[in-house]
């Protein structure tokens, strides 16, 4: 199952997000490392959110990425959610659909 992790980010989210950079990309390629997230980056103009795409047998891999994420701790997001996403097109799609 794919799960997507959606954040919204503090106004001035650019500014800030130097200090905890390396920190959260470490974090998330280790997750990439282990196969758990497969995308990930901010929305852009107007950088006001971010999106990363987990795949997993739950949404407790994304919950728990959230929980650590140096981004969220330090206040950078102002609100997070995981929602499950069915993939029915493409290549890793969970649940492949063909006409």
């Amino acid at each position: 199952m794919h799960y997507l992790l959606m954040y919204d980010l503090v106004p001035d989210y650019l500014e800030r997000r130097g200090e905890y950079r390396d920190a959260h990309l470490k974090l998330a390629w280790a997750a990439v490392e282990r196969g758990e997230l497969l995308l990930a980056g901010a929305l852009a103009e107007p950088t006001d959110g971010a999106v990363l795409l987990f795949s997993g047998a739950s949404a407790v891999v994304a919950e728990a990425f959230a929980k650590a994420d140096p981004y969220v701790l330090s206040g950078l997001v102002t609100r997070w959610r995981v929602r499950e996403w069915t993939t029915v097109v493409g290549e890793q799609a969970s649940k492949p659909v063909r006409p």
